[in-house]
């Protein structure tokens, strides 16, 4: 039990670093507010890989010091609730719900996969701009922000939100399919996750 706690402490630090190499190699795009990157992708791969709770740990870890580095420090209290979540959701769908194990077969492997990459991901479609609209509303009150997550939630900001999340959705999609085998193969995936 301990060496699997350290052994996913160990990759929740590798899928931490991912994600802030996948929003810092790749710059993002910023669109209204709402900032085109892959660091997405990594949590929820992290979620997949890892579970819910290590792998949305290790996106709100990576992507908030991301955002810290790249002078969007303000963000990053939020941006470690979202990616949290994000975890969360990707790890109950693919790992309580689906029961994703090696055991299972391929196909029912990309078809859970997907889902919950898109579940974690839709969700912070609206989740994010509704906790950038609360927080500025009720934490840090600033009509001016405010105003502008709520337009997020229905003008041309949600539309880079999608396409984040269905860029960041195929791109965990297809890396945690290609490596799960092997990872498996190898013993190298938390025995938690393996059944």
């Amino acid at each position: 039990m301990k060496n699997e706690k350290i052994t996913k402490i160990s990759y929740a630090g590798l899928m931490a670093a991912l994600c802030f190499v996948g929003y810092e190699l790749f710059p993002a795009i910023n669109a209204s507010g709402t900032k085109v990157h892959i660091g997405n992708a990594f949590v929820v791969l992290g979620a997949l890989l890892l579970g819910g709770l290590y792998g949305g740990l290790a996106g709100a870890v990576g992507l908030s010091i991301a955002d810290i580095v790249s002078g969007y420090a303000a963000s990053a209290p939020r941006t470690f609730i979202c990616k949290l979540v994000i975890g969360l959701i990707v790890g109950l769908v693919a790992n309580k719900i689906a029961n994703n194990s090696n055991d299972n077969q391929k196909g029912y492997v990309l078809k859970w996969s997907a889902i919950a990459a898109f579940a974690g991901l839709g969700f912070n479609c609206i989740f994010e701009p509704s906790l950038k609209y609360l927080w500025y509303t009720i934490l840090i009150p600033n009509s001016e922000k405010a105003a502008s997550a709520i337009n997020a939630l229905v003008a041309v900001t949600t539309y880079a939100t999608i396409i984040n999340a269905v860029i960041n959705s195929v791109i965990a999609i297809v890396l945690y399919n290609a490596l799960r085998p092997a990872l498996f193969k190898a013993n190298i995936l938390p025995e938690s996750l393996q059944h």
